[in-house]
């Protein structure tokens, strides 16, 4: 079997085939030929945030954990040994996982690694197409055709990371929203003077061209300057939303706050919270200087945008993630539509469970949808193919719990609208995990 490219969904899929007797070849054409966005010719290298999301146990991410723990991940394995502090998130030292992941990968004996810049899959050859959203030609021509939709793309965007010890920790303190589990954010309180003067110069410094204009941004990755864009409000309810963070020097939360996450194990690095930009390069230090705590800070990594690649699922996808023109062809990762690091990860090993079937002469079996890794490639095969764009795992995507579960009069009057939230993540919890390891279960028998 071939699994072409060795991103976080390549690396996940190459890894499960080679754990369930496959031999395979892992085809990537770093470092030999690399992206605008890669900087190594490591697998399963992070480039845009080193954050696998919430581990909140009951919301869509957690859940999908552990999903991904019952099948054995080895990407969820590796993040948790490489983690770095983030709250209730799982961030990794994202140099430390890299390595690790392609160490792992190096060493199995039925993964042959290739470095190669593939042209096509090989007739008759179950594949993989894991190449992610900076997929190269002529690969990325080759799936414009086999697709028969064309590609879609939309533009991301890439935070900065600074200097720990650049850092004003006069000003900046450290706490975590809320005051959940342990204070691992350093956060740069604004006031309002603070607030709208560094607007006016993100709103007013130079912008690094686009040359595709009817290129959109993906929404939940917006450039931090174009949700200023929408209005003066905007970013104070977002990335900057100060609620729940209490600076210890006044006792209450201020007009805005930067967050910054911890980037590596050593915690000499952190990066901006949120802070995507296509600012140009010679203007950012200038204006982020302008946020308190921030006026000697050191970057080690300007942001960046470039442009990202993705078919469209509905059209082009069942919810195995087998491309229904090209039988024995997959595709996984963000070219297959999920958004995310997290979500990437797993499609990879679903796909990897999907190939595994047909290998064995198996039907096609969807993963249930009451599970949200089922639930999300239901939603890539069946969403509308007019308007679709890549998407996360989202409670909403299961299907809604059944009639009289949840008393939710009762539920409001004890716990409010958050109470009530989390009842039903963990219903649907309770509900994905028994369907996955009745699916797993079922998978498993001769």
């Amino acid at each position: 079997m071939d699994v072409i490219g060795a991103g976080l969904a390549g690396a996940e899929a190459a890894w499960q085939l080679a754990e369930r007797g496959h031999q395979v070849r892992l085809l990537e054409m770093r470092p030999g030929r690399s992206t605008p966005a890669h900087h190594t010719g490591q697998a399963a290298e992070m480039v845009c945030s080193n954050s696998f999301k919430s581990d909140d146990p009951n919301s869509a991410t957690g859940i999908l954990k552990a999903e991904m723990r019952l099948m054995g991940s080895l990407i969820l394995r590796t993040a948790e040994a490489t983690r770095v502090p983030a709250g209730n998130s799982l961030a990794v030292d994202r140099d430390a996982f890299a390595a690790r992941v392609t160490a792992e990968l190096r060493a199995h004996p039925r993964i042959q690694w290739v470095e190669e810049l593939a042209e096509r899959p090989v007739p008759g050859r179950p594949t993989l197409v894991a190449t992610g959203p900076l997929t190269a030609d002529p690969l990325a021509e080759w799936l414009t055709a086999a697709c028969g939709s064309g590609r879609l793309f939309f533009y991301d965007a890439i935070a900065p990371i600074i200097e720990r010890e650049s850092i004003d920790t006069s000003i900046a303190f450290r706490a975590s929203r809320y005051a959940k589990g342990e204070p691992d954010f350093l956060n740069c309180p604004l006031d309002k003077d603070a607030y709208e003067t560094f607007l006016d110069a993100l709103l007013a410094a130079p912008r690094a061209e686009l040359h595709d204009f009817d290129t959109p941004y993906f929404e939940a990755c917006l450039p931090i300057e174009v949700m200023a864009d929408r209005g003066r409000e905007t970013l104070r309810h977002g990335p900057m939303k100060p609620v729940g963070l209490d600076d210890p020097r006044t006792g209450r939360y201020p007009h805005a706050v930067v967050q910054l996450r911890q980037d590596n194990l050593a915690g000499d690095l952190f990066n901006m919270v949120g802070f995507q930009t296509r600012l140009a390069w010679g203007a950012q230090a200038a204006v982020f200087r302008l946020i308190p705590g921030l006026e000697r800070a050191e970057f080690v990594r300007l942001g960046s945008i470039h442009r990202n690649t993705y078919v469209n699922a509905p059209q082009v996808l069942d919810a195995t993630l087998a491309v229904k023109r090209e039988p024995g062809v997959w595709i996984a990762g963000q070219l297959s539509g999920v958004e995310g690091y997290l979500e990437s990860a797993a499609s990879g090993l679903a796909a990897a469970l999907a190939m595994h079937r047909a290998a064995s002469g198996l039907d096609p079996a969807p993963l249930p949808a009451e599970s949200v890794l089922g639930a999300l490639l239901h939603y890539l095969a069946h969403a509308s193919s007019k308007d679709f764009c890549p998407t996360n795992a989202m409670l909403g995507l299961l299907p809604p719990i059944a009639e009289g579960v949840l008393d939710h009069r009762a539920l409001k009057r004890a716990g409010g609208l958050r109470g009530l939230k989390a009842a039903k993540g963990a219903v649907h919890r309770a509900r994905a995990l028994a369907a996955m390891e009745a699916f797993l279960s079922a998978s498993a028998r001769p």
